[in-house]
């Protein structure tokens, strides 16, 4: 590990890549698609080489660790490295340009799983390296999360901060590994802390959604897919698979990481007191998924009504399920539809959840996850604040409870909540401004730009009245979309931080 810590992480994060690369050539030679195992092949060895020649010449150097090297580090990764990642892509797949490929692997690395290729386009070994891609993406994001991004109190952990919030709070909130340590020594730390994990429920998930009968690519790649949320699939998602709905029961179990870091093992220090019904991202999420869900069942109760002279109580069950499995997959910003969603549409005469889907995309999961979007923690604070005002118009002079923490988060996290709320609100409006100026209607470039944004890539597929795909943007179109897709997942206080001329001092 000390040998490693010299490294930049950059340097790291390249060799990773390379290593990947071997993993679909491996499988284009079982599949005997030779003209897809080479490109694979000789980019792996090319860059196995560049890497190591760049590492020799790194490792004596001096290794920043200020905050403004980190943040170039994380920048530089997600528009970087997906250049090398999309070499072998663009010489495997015929009639593309780097351009689209590097576009593919941006989205991909982002975990925002939106593509230009119809899946009937791409060979096996292609759709597998798109998951592999989102895959590395996720476990980045989720290392990154507590290793660069929670001691420099960004990406959520600055609700709890915020104001000089100290003693109890930080008991909450602070990570194990040493805050000063190198950056790559930070992650190596964390990362052989939580791949087990990762791995661990990927590698399960595969196993029982290949049980359940879907077949082996496609049961790794939505297993992939789940635990980073990239929503990468072979084919239309888990509602064309084989397994069906108990694909979708095992899909919807392990989304649950993605709406709270408690269940990740080695993150955050808690207070034995603490109980994991009692985290305020987790209630926040599990009353979306049970309320969502009924408001769409009620709704689809009356239609079938109206439409039927009875009660079809297969249609409802499945009407019910659909919303409860779509809500939570859009909420953890994975993106899955569910077969059922698809029925309940049918039934009831929904034309366009859109402006719903959007909305649970906008909110996100938990920090310090895999998922995109505003987060959980933020929203739950605004909600908090919005209460104790209500609370202030009866009652002006009362004293709020809940201890010091809760009346921070009420109070100064509310107030960085708020910021970074209509950060994101403008992020949209100046990325829906840029895909309109390239010829996209309204309507579209709004699903685009919120889908962009909230790593929500399948989300611009299935809204609207005309859903548009990928596929048929422009040149300007995809540019400004990869960008808001980096400042998604990069998030906007994280970008800001880097025009602080603090961080550019020597």
């Amino acid at each position: 590990m000390e040998a490693l810590s010299r490294i930049p992480l950059f340097v790291i994060l390249m060799g990773l890549g390379t290593a990947a690369m071997f993993v679909p050539a491996a499988h284009a030679l079982t599949q005997d698609a030779h003209a897809i195992a080479r490109p694979f092949f000789y980019a792996g060895i090319l860059f196995s080489v560049l890497t190591t020649l760049i590492g020799l010449a790194t490792a004596s150097g001096r290794i920043g660790h200020s905050a403004r090297g980190q943040l170039m580090t994380l920048l530089a990764t997600f528009t970087a490295l997906p250049l090398m990642l999309a070499v072998p892509f663009s010489e495997a797949l015929p009639d593309t340009g780097l351009y689209n490929a590097w576009w593919e692997m941006v989205s991909a690395l982002t975990t925002t799983g939106a593509t230009l290729y119809p899946p009937e386009r791409l060979a096996p070994t292609l759709h597998l390296w798109r998951a592999l891609v989102g895959w590395m993406g996720g476990f980045f994001v989720l290392v990154t999360a507590l290793a660069v991004l929670a001691p420099m109190r960004l990406g959520g952990f600055e609700v709890f901060v915020s104001g000089g919030a100290t003693g109890a709070a930080l008991e909450v909130t602070r990570p194990r590994a040493p805050r000063h340590a190198p950056p790559s020594e930070r992650i190596l730390r964390y990362g052989m802390t939580l791949f087990p994990a990762y791995a661990g429920l990927t590698f399960a998930l595969w196993v029982a959604l290949l049980i359940a009968g879907d077949p082996s690519l496609v049961a790794l790649c939505h297993a992939m897919a789940t635990l980073s949320t990239s929503g990468i699939s072979p084919i239309a998602g888990p509602a064309e698979a084989p397994s069906g709905v108990i694909g979708e029961g095992l899909i919807f179990v392990m989304l649950l990481p993605a709406f709270s870091r408690r269940f990740w093992p080695g993150g955050i220090e808690f207070r034995a007191s603490d109980r994991l019904v009692k985290d305020p991202e987790i209630q926040l999420a599990l009353g979306l998924i049970l309320i969502v869900p009924l408001v769409f069942f009620f709704r689809h109760w009356l239609g079938a009504l109206e439409v039927a002279q009875g009660v079809d109580l297969h249609m409802a069950v499945t009407s019910l399920w659909g919303g409860m499995f779509t809500v939570a997959s859009f909420l953890a910003s994975a993106g899955f539809e569910s077969s059922g969603w698809i029925e309940a549409r049918d039934w009831s005469g929904l034309a366009a959840p859109g402006l719903i889907l959007a909305g649970l995309a906008i909110t996100g999961g938990g920090i310090a996850t895999t998922a995109g979007g505003v987060k959980l923690l933020r929203v739950y604070t605004l909600v908090r604040h919005g209460e104790r005002e209500l609370e202030r118009l009866v009652h002006p002079s009362s004293v709020a409870g809940g201890g010091p923490i809760a009346r921070r988060l009420r109070r100064q996290g509310a107030y960085i909540s708020w910021i970074f709320f209509m950060l994101f609100a403008m992020s949209i409006a100046v990325a829906t401004m840029g895909v309109s100026f390239s010829g996209l209607g309204f309507e579209h470039s709004v699903l685009l730009s919120i889908a962009a944004l909230s790593n929500t890539g399948p989300l611009a597929g299935i809204s609207g009245l005309a859903p548009l795909p990928w596929w048929e943007l422009g040149g300007d179109a995809k540019a400004i979309l990869a960008g808001a897709m980096v400042l998604g997942r990069l998030e906007t206080l994280a970008i800001i931080a880097l025009f602080n001329p603090e961080l550019w001092r020597p």
